[in-house]
């Protein structure tokens, strides 16, 4: 439609139209090369997608005085290639280290997600893997807070942790379908995350955080053999001197603070378990306070941990 406006009518200073470009859209690091993230597909005869033959990681950047940084990137990649060699799969670590690089660069990401992501592609059905194609992916997303950054109320879980035995405790893809269980089973009961405990009735971790639990001002990090040896977990022992040892759902019970963390949750405090409440967290808070400062590069003795983009 035009319109059309005479010399008269016209008003002394015309609306000027200023062009804008087009949103720039998501770019997504595939096999080797940079493209539209809403353009690649996956065929379906894909290993990963009937089997979960697939190795992940979450990881994460953060906004420096000095520009973007990846937190404890060497370690995430250290972790994904310990997964893919038991799937039989080829991974380079520092070509996975140079896409999450590319990626942010390309998305003009600082405060981000990064999910790279290893996989069996097409070919028969079947469980084995051999003559299967190789991928590698790597996408990145404005940060996203598991638990929504919130005090979550957690519920134990009926399902049981894969045991260690039967999957070791990696980011394998068909193993987090424990996961899913869990967490759908405490939502329907009002909960915003589940809790696995065991048979013997000791706390493993949530569906994808450890716990650490604080009484009388001491800081305990829960350990288990089912439960992923979290990266943030690590991170929170070593600036806390916590210790690390199995703890049972009594002590949680009777705990004076617990939180989660992850590296998506970062340090999450709990409001409670079950019907158990706990009050103001003041040492999660401090803690949560400290790991901040530490992965945006404000705590020079851990600026280490940092890998600038």
């Amino acid at each position: 439609m035009s319109l059309n406006v005479t010399a008269e009518a016209a008003p002394a200073q015309a609306p000027s139209i200023v062009e804008t470009a087009a949103p720039k859209r998501p770019q997504a690091w595939f096999d080797g090369a940079l493209c539209d993230i809403d353009a690649l597909q996956a065929g379906l005869t894909t290993h990963a997608m009937h089997y979960g033959s697939g190795v992940f990681e979450g990881i994460r950047s953060y906004a420096t005085a000095d520009g973007a940084a990846v937190f404890r990137l060497p370690e995430h990649m250290a972790r994904m290639r310990e997964g893919a060699a038991l799937l039989g799969m080829h991974f380079d670590p520092a070509q996975a280290t140079e896409a999450v690089m590319a990626t942010l660069r390309a998305n003009d990401h600082r405060d981000a997600y990064i999910r790279p992501l290893a996989w069996f592609g097409e070919g028969g059905f079947g469980l084995d893997v051999e003559g299967h194609t190789e991928h590698l992916m790597v996408a990145t997303t404005a940060t996203q807070v598991h638990l929504n950054g919130t005090r979550a109320r957690l519920g134990i879980s009926k399902w049981r942790r894969n045991p260690a035995d039967s999957l070791p405790p990696l980011k394998l893809c068909g193993a987090y379908v424990n996961s899913i269980l869990a967490k759908r089973e405490s939502k329907s009961r009002g909960f915003d995350e589940a809790l696995f405990t065991d048979a013997d009735g000791f706390v493993v971790e949530c569906t994808g955080a450890n716990v650490f639990i604080v009484k009388a001002g001491r800081v305990t990090a829960v350990e288990h053999r089912d439960a992923l040896p979290g990266i943030t977990r690590d991170t929170l022992i070593r600036l806390s001197g916590a210790e690390s040892r199995a703890v049972t759902v009594e002590e949680l019970y009777d705990a004076d603070e617990v939180f989660a963390c992850g590296t998506a949750a970062e340090v999450a405090p709990v409001h409670g378990v079950e019907d158990r409440s706990y009050g103001d967290n003041p040492v999660t808070r401090e803690l949560a306070a400290l790991y901040a400062r530490v992965v945006r590069g404000d705590a020079e003795r851990q600026r280490g941990w940092l890998t600038a983009v």
